[in-house]
């Protein structure tokens, strides 16, 4: 079979088993192929999630990386509508899947869902992303968390292609906004500072009676009138985003609130002086466990990260606000006497759980109290 099939011929693209994922040690995977016939490569990582790929697939946070999900049954609810309500689409985290390739253990090749719109295998080759089943998830995962995440290359009968980093690159730029953009009309403005942020994000901050202004991530916001900064999260390595540490750095001067996520909590740390380092496998899943420092409280979270804060480079002025109960590594940061905080985690969710959606209530609570 020739082309790129969709999920009429199920049967025939399972038999087709010339699709492989390859790995820079020489292991190597042959599935079938359910996306689009494209070789590719990228930084192969996994996620434990049980549920939750079309927010995945569409986390700018991914940008770069082949998908590994280790839930061995994918595809089974297809993928939602394109509804857009503020703006926005409702069901999806950016307009556009970011992932390099999926690797899963077995497609679903009927999906059945009542809001479901299509499959995902059309969906997949629509957006150009080449997609293998039929892989041990288990043995490569194991792989993973053995020997760390590392590039690999998706290749077809015929086509090849070079193994690359793609933390080599500004991923950030590849995915913020090249303009800046205005959601809401509520009473209290908040810059936002696109690394790559999930439109859950946006939502959960329009919940709350605010104006968000979306800007780019090399955008100098100290010449806007804002009365709360936020970071968002985005992907790859932070410190190739030496302008947004730049703008963050001036903002630590002031007093103006500021909540960072993710790749934001990694920024506000390079901003206030502190380091980052690459995780071996990251962390991205549903169930990464946090706890709140000073206290016996923990909290599930969902999680999708490469690179963590070294918290001990902060200096005194600085505290650790969460830390992540599995492996210790930082999971935000918060200032002793300034209204500024982050997490590692998603507060937001979109996909997991929502324990800690309470922290965009504190960051608005801070924004009152300094108006």
């Amino acid at each position: 079979m020739t082309g790129n099939p969709s999920a009429a011929t199920a049967a025939q693209f399972v038999q087709q088993s010339d699709a492989v994922l390859i790995l820079p040690d020489g292991n190597s995977f042959a599935g079938y192929s359910f996306g689009f016939r494209k070789a590719i490569a990228g930084e192969v990582v996994f996620n434990t999630a049980m549920s939750g790929y079309p927010e995945s697939l569409t986390d700018p946070s991914y940008r770069g990386q082949i998908l590994v999900l280790t839930y061995p049954l994918i595809g089974n609810y297809g993928v939602p509508p394109m509804i857009i309500e503020q703006n926005l689409l409702k069901y999806y985290e950016s307009e556009n899947i970011h992932i390099s390739g999926l690797i899963i253990s077995e497609y679903s090749f009927e999906s059945s869902h009542w809001n479901a719109w299509k499959s995902l295998s059309d969906w997949l080759i629509e957006q150009q992303i080449p997609a293998i089943g039929g892989i041990d998830t288990r043995a490569l995962t194991k792989m993973l968390r053995e020997k760390g995440s590392m590039p690999g290359k998706i290749e077809f009968a015929g086509q090849s292609v070079e193994f690359t980093d793609p933390n080599e690159r500004n991923l950030v730029d590849e995915v913020s906004t090249r303009e800046v953009i205005t959601y809401g009309n509520g009473k209290y403005k908040i810059a936002l500072v696109d690394c790559g942020v999930k439109f859950n994000i946006i939502r959960k901050l329009l919940e709350r009676d605010t104006t968000v202004i979306r800007i780019p991530w090399n955008y100098d916001f100290t010449t806007l009138d804002y009365d709360g900064l936020f970071i968002s999260n985005g992907p790859g390595d932070p410190k190739k985003c030496t302008a947004t540490i730049q703008n963050i750095s001036k903002a630590l001067q002031q007093d103006k609130p500021i909540f960072g996520i993710c790749l934001g909590n990694q920024l506000m740390a390079l901003a206030a002086g502190g380091d980052t380092f690459k995780l071996k496998y990251g962390h991205r899943s549903h169930n990464q466990p946090v706890l709140l420092k000073g206290t016996n409280r923990c909290f599930i979270t969902s999680q999708n990260h490469g690179f963590a804060t070294r918290y001990e480079s902060l200096g005194k002025e600085w505290e650790e606000f969460f830390v992540n109960i599995n492996d210790q590594t930082n999971e935000g940061i918060k200032h002793k006497s300034k209204p500024f905080f982050s997490t590692q985690f998603h507060p937001e969710a979109s996909s997991g759980p929502t324990d800690t959606d309470f922290l965009f209530d504190e960051f608005i609570e801070k924004i009152k109290k300094q108006k």
